[in-house]
């Protein structure tokens, strides 16, 4: 799952697992066919085993890893704050809206996907993000320094 907040776009991939190559094709997807004319793509994502910029040397040759990695910036939600993602937001979202009920096969998954995709980015549905800085020091404590005199 893509979500892009400012634009409101997203892209759901349906794959068989969530592998490093998988990981490392849709990194290669958001670089060279969905931003290709950005200089820098900021990506915000949680800590799954695949999530990582080796991934991507297993999946390409060294030179083609290096230029997919040049052009993006991560930065990794807490441990245990999914939640603080917006694309696992959006992830809830698909799965009330399209994912509750048995599908059959991938084939049908996918399309059930696409669709619910196309109507999200069509009517450009932003997440409602009402969480501050002052309620992330609260929840967060333990992330944020104490500072005393």
């Amino acid at each position: 799952m893509f979500f892009e907040p400012l634009t409101a776009w997203r892209h759901v991939e349906v794959t068989a697992r969530r592998t490093q190559i998988d990981y490392a094709n849709l990194m290669k997807y958001l670089v060279d066919e969905q931003f290709p004319q950005a200089q820098k793509i900021i990506v915000v994502q949680d800590n799954l085993n695949t999530h990582v910029k080796s991934s991507l040397y297993k999946a390409f040759s060294p030179s083609s890893a290096g230029r997919i990695l040049d052009k993006l910036e991560f930065h990794y939600t807490p441990k245990h704050g999914s939640w603080l993602n917006m694309a696992e937001i959006e992830l809830s979202v698909l799965s009330k809206q399209c994912l509750d009920r048995r599908i059959s096969d991938k084939e049908v998954l996918t399309e059930e996907v696409a669709a619910w995709e196309k109507r999200r980015n069509e009517t450009a549905l932003v997440v409602d993000w009402q969480f501050t800085t002052e309620e992330a020091r609260i929840k967060l404590k333990r992330l944020y320094p104490s500072i005393t005199s």
